[in-house]
């Protein structure tokens, strides 16, 4: 599970002022990737990052009132883009961009006002007022989510055994273990948590990473090998510490499933199932690079250490187990020395995924206490399940990879788009220069689009894209227009949605629905393949009725 970037350092600073006080929000970091886009945006909107709050300036009694609160929310709304959120974005959309975006954009003012809350003697009511609205407007967002249902607490004997020897070894815990109907195991609240609580306190030498091999008597073998990644050895390490009687993790590896249901584990008629769709192939060569990475370890690695990797241990199987394992359980974390290691963590891993998660920022061990701590963004009430964020990712992953869909639509759900733009344009267009600039575009369902100016529900930067690569010599003269929703002719018009017709038709036939499985009594990965086909259709659907109405608008004017 990828951990959120870490909330960046804000300045705030105090003025004795009318009794107010000047926030500042960070910067764009230079490290981020969208950087320039983000200033770009800021500027575009003449959106200041620097505040001066009034107690009654945070709140109005009239919704509709653009308040000092909203202001700020949206300034944080752009620093916390991601590169999704950011190509679907546009001009008349102010936010929310999506469930994460906007927990991130929350937690990030309220954190900037508890740490000046807990340093500052001057002007605190007014940052508690600010701290107040933000929480209240957290708790109104994440109400919006549907899936805060209770669950039955575990009574199973290496559930139990796993909680006593994680309380034994230091982990400190508001979470019991409890089974969820549709997603099977979880962590439900013992106490009401509000946000900034610590939900899970784990020490660092329970962490599972790279280090724990390095204990092990795999270690000299290891080091031996050439070209073998710190990731293989970890998993490794874990196919074989699961059998060991001896081992000191072993109540974690006995409270581990058989087997993980992920898309690796897709038989051939659930492959069947997919036939169409873009997930076949991730699958298929997902599956065949695990089997070239194993076919090699055999030949290598395990048929010369025998005693190190015994042979009933080793199996296809076995691998396979491992590989799920850590692909679906397993966390970046950022130690102490700087270094991000991935890391399996008991307990921890037991949270399931939402898009409206409670912990967002779980992946840096404390340097003082020494342990990795689990914050909650937003409330938890006792008896609720605890989610975890486990990264803006699309239902292709979470079906390869994690083995389930998430209920409800998933905004990163994207069809990629691969254009052949001119490769002589008018760079000094602002404009031209972003839409040819080396983006990946992309479509995802259109009702998602909330935009008024755009009337097809298809992205602005994709359309500008097209509309640019389709330019006549008598239209290349306006190139200094905005593209983005400037129709230059109805020709112009046309070709781009027939060239975007002629990507996603030929899909959408591919996984027509009129010859699928239909049996409510398929297994596991069939039924999970067709709900994720079910969710393509839908998607390559909605493009296509867009682009077809658009043409027709076209012919009758």
């Amino acid at each position: 599970m990828e951990d959120s970037n870490p909330i960046a350092i804000a300045v705030l600073e105090q003025e004795k002022r009318e009794n107010g006080v000047v926030l500042i929000l960070p910067e764009p970091n230079q490290d981020d990737p969208l950087v320039g886009k983000k200033k770009a945006i800021l500027s575009e909107r003449s959106i200041n990052l620097i505040f001066h709050l009034h107690d009654k300036d945070l709140v109005s009694p009239k919704p509709e009132e653009d308040t000092l609160l909203e202001q700020i929310i949206r300034a944080a709304r752009i620093l916390q883009l991601n590169e999704a959120e950011w190509y679907f974005m546009e001009d008349d959309d102010f936010g929310p961009f999506s469930p994460r975006n906007e927990m991130e954009a929350l937690y990030l003012i309220y954190s900037i006002t508890n740490d000046l809350c807990a340093n500052s003697g001057e002007n605190i009511d007014i940052l508690h007022a600010l701290q107040t609205a933000t929480v209240n407007k957290i708790n109104f967002f994440a109400n919006l989510d549907g899936e805060n249902i209770g669950g039955l607490i575990s009574t199973g004997e290496t559930e139990r055994e796993l909680l006593e020897w994680a309380s034994t070894e230091g982990v400190k815990s508001k979470l019991n273990i409890a089974d969820f109907e549709g997603y099977g195991r979880g962590t439900i609240a013992t106490a009401d948590l509000n946000v900034g609580d610590i939900a899970l306190e784990i020490p660092k030498l329970l962490i599972i990473c790279e280090d724990s091999v390095l204990r092990s008597d795999m270690r000299q073998v290891l080091e031996n090998t050439d070209e073998l990644a710190s990731e293989t050895t970890t998993l490794l390490w874990s196919m074989r510490e699961r059998h060991r009687l001896q081992s000191e993790f072993r109540p974690y590896f006995a409270s581990l499933p058989k087997s993980f249901n992920t898309g690796l584990s897709f038989g051939i008629q659930a492959l069947t199932a997919l036939e169409g769709t873009l997930l076949l192939e991730e699958i298929v060569q997902a599956k065949e690079h695990l089997r070239a990475q194993y076919e090699n370890l055999c030949s290598t690695l395990f048929t010369r250490n025998p005693e190190i990797f015994p042979p009933e241990f080793c199996t296809w199987d076995h691998f396979l187990w491992a590989c799920e394992l850590w692909y679906s359980n397993s966390m970046k974390v950022s130690f102490p020395d700087n270094k991000l290691k991935t890391c399996l963590v008991p307990v921890a891993g037991l949270l399931n995924h939402s898009l409206y998660p409670h912990v967002m920022h779980y992946g840096r061990v404390d340097p003082k206490s020494d342990t990795l701590k689990l914050y909650v963004s937003r409330p938890c009430k006792y008896g609720q399940q605890c989610f975890l964020s486990y990264g803006p990712l699309p239902s292709s992953h979470l079906v390869t990879f994690y083995g389930f869909l998430l209920r409800g639509d998933n905004v990163y759900d994207t069809i990629p788009i691969d254009l052949d733009l001119p490769q002589q344009l008018d760079l000094d267009n602002h404009l031209l220069g972003d839409v040819c600039d080396q983006i990946c575009h992309m479509v995802r369902g259109t009702w998602l689009s909330k935009s008024k100016r755009n009337k097809y529900g298809l992205p602005s930067r994709l359309l500008a894209a097209l509309r640019t690569a389709f330019l006549d010599e008598d239209d290349l003269r306006l190139q200094q227009q905005n593209l983005r929703y400037a129709v230059i002719s109805k020709e112009n018009e046309a070709a781009v949605l027939e060239g975007i017709l002629s990507v996603l038709q030929p899909m959408l036939e591919s996984i027509d629905q009129s010859d699928e499985l239909t049996s409510e009594d398929q297994n596991w990965d069939v039924n999970l393949a067709m709900q994720f086909k079910d969710r393509q259709h839908r998607i390559v659907a909605s493009i296509c009725e867009s682009c077809l109405s658009g043409l027709q608008a076209l012919d009758s004017t």
